[in-house]
C-alpha cells in the first residue's frame, strides 16, 4: 500500500514521535517508549514471532485487511492473500476488514462502494479465507460503530504534529493527487489504530514500509494503558509480521502493480484475459532469457510471477526458456498463472451463483466483530471511569 525506502520512513516516523504533552521526547522517552529502534530489530522481532506463531497459534489474534476501491489482483494475492490463509489455517484468531469508511479519505466511488464490498468477499473467499472456520471474521468499518468510537479516545493520545509527520499519510496524499487534507485522511493512522486494538489484535502482517504505521499504533495503546489502566493494561503492543514476499511490480516492469494503472491482472479475469493482457507486458530487446532483477528488471519481474504461480525456482524457468525469448516466457508465465488460478476462478464462480450465502458469510462476521469491539469498548469506558 505504501512504498518507500524502508530505513528512511522507519527512522523519520520514529523521530517524529513527541511524547503526549507536545515536547520533544529525551532520550528516557525514547528508551521507554520505542522498542523498535532499528529495522533490523523489527525483522528479529518478526522472525521470533513467526517461531512462536507455529507453536501457539491461538494465543494470538490477527488483523489485517483491504480498502473496496476495486478487484483484487495476483499482486494482492501472491503479496498477502495466501499469507492470511495461511495465518488462518494455523488456527490464528484472524479479523479481516473491508475498510469501506477509509474509501471516503481519498476516493470519490461512494456509489460503488457496496458492489466493491461485495467483490472483495468473492475474491477473499476464493482464494481459501473461510468465514465459516470459528477463528475468521471478515468484516466492514461501517457495520461495526463500536470500532470507530474508539476514535474519540485515541484522538486525544496523538498529537496533530504526529499526523503531519506520519510518512505513509504524505504518500497516499501524493498517490491520491489531493490538493484538499480532509480530516479524515489526517486521522487515517488513527483509525487504523482502532481497526488493530478494537480486537486486541497482536500481529499485523506488514511490509517493511508500514512499519511506522505499527509503530503509532504501539505508541496509542501504550499512551492508554500507561494513562488510564497502569496496574492491568487493556491493550497489547502489537507486532508487524514482516512478509519475505517482494513487491510485484505490474507488467510495465516500473510500477507497483496497480488496476489504476492498468499493470494488473485481476483474479477474477478469465484465462483468455490473462493470456492477452501477458501478450502486452514489457520485456527488452535481448532475446536470451536471463534472471537478473537489477539490469533486467522486466523480464525478472515476469519470470517472477511465473516462479510463484509454479513453484519453480527463478533461475531454473530462465534457463529452461534460454533463448527462446520474450513470446516463450510469456507463453510459460500464462500457463503457470492460469493454471494456479484455475481453482479460485471455479470457487468464483461458484459463489457467485449464491450470493445469498456470501452476504450472510460478511453478516455473520459483522456480527463477530461488532461483539469483540462492545466488549472492548466496554473496557475502555470502564478504564476512563465512564458510564456504560
Amino acid at each position: 500500500m505504501f512504498y518507500f525506502n524502508e530505513k528512511i520512513i522507519y527512522d523519520a516516523a520514529l523521530s517524529g514521535i513527541q511524547a503526549i504533552d507536545g515536547r520533544p521526547m529525551t532520550e528516557q522517552d525514547q528508551s521507554d517508549n520505542l522498542s523498535y529502534d532499528t529495522f533490523a530489530a523489527s525483522v528479529k522481532r518478526s522472525k521470533e514471532l513467526e517461531a512462536d506463531l507455529q507453536k501457539n497459534p491461538k494465543a494470538h489474534c490477527v488483523l489485517t485487511g483491504d480498502r473496496p476501491t476495486g478487484d483484487l489482483h495476483i499482486g494482492h494475492l501472491f503479496g498477502s492473500l495466501l499469507n492470511r490463509v495461511r495465518l488462518a489455517n494455523l488456527g490464528v484468531n484472524s479479523f479481516i476488514l473491508i475498510a469501506d469508511y477509509q474509501v471516503l479519505t481519498d476516493r470519490d466511488v461512494f456509489d460503488r462502494i457496496r458492489e466493491c464490498t461485495l467483490n472483495l468477499m468473492l475474491d477473499y473467499m476464493s482464494v481459501g479465507i473461510d468465514p465459516d472456520r470459528d477463528n475468521v471474521s471478515i468484516f466492514c468499518h461501517s457495520c461495526i460503530p463500536e470500532l470507530n468510537q474508539l476514535l474519540l479516545p485515541f484522538m486525544t493520545l496523538v498529537s496533530v504534529a504526529e499526523l503531519e509527520r506520519n510518512p505513509t499519510v504524505k504518500e497516499e496524499i501524493e498517490a491520491a493527487k489531493l490538493t484538499r487534507l480532509n480530516a479524515g485522511m489526517l486521522v487515517y493512522p488513527v483509525h487504523q489504530a482502532a481497526d488493530i486494538l478494537f480486537c486486541k489484535g497482536d500481529i499485523v502482517p506488514v511490509g517493511k514500509d508500514q512499519l511506522p504505521h505499527i509503530e503509532l499504533t504501539r505508541q496509542i495503546a501504550r499512551r492508554f494503558n500507561t494513562k488510564y489502566c497502569p496496574d492491568k493494561p487493556i491493550f497489547p503492543e502489537p507486532q508487524g509480521l514482516l512478509s519475505d514476499a517482494p513487491t510485484i511490480l505490474g507488467l510495465d516492469g516500473s510500477q507497483k502493480m496497480s488496476k489504476s494503472r492498468n499493470n494488473s491482472i485481476a483474479l477474477k479475469a478469465t484465462e483468455d484475459e490473462t493470456s492477452k493482457i501477458i501478450k502486452t507486458a514489457k520485456t527488452d530487446s535481448e532475446r536470451l532469457i536471463t534472471y537478473e532483477p537489477e539490469r533486467r528488471p522486466e523480464v525478472a519481474n515476469l519470470i517472477d510471477i511465473a516462479s510463484y504461480a509454479s513453484g519453480v525456482p527463478q533461475e531454473k524457468i530462465a534457463a529452461d526458456i534460454g533463448d527462446g525469448g520474450a513470446g516463450k516466457l510469456k507463453q510459460y508465465l500464462t500457463e503457470s498463472l492460469n493454471t494456479f488460478l484455475r481453482p479460485i476462478r471455479t470457487k468464483r464462480a461458484e459463489l457467485e451463483k449464491d450470493m445469498g450465502y456470501v452476504k450472510k458469510c460478511l453478516e455473520k462476521g459483522n456480527m463477530r466483530a461488532r461483539e469483540v469491539a462492545v466488549d472492548t469498548l466496554n473496557d475502555v469506558r470502564d478504564a476512563m471511569n465512564m458510564f456504560r
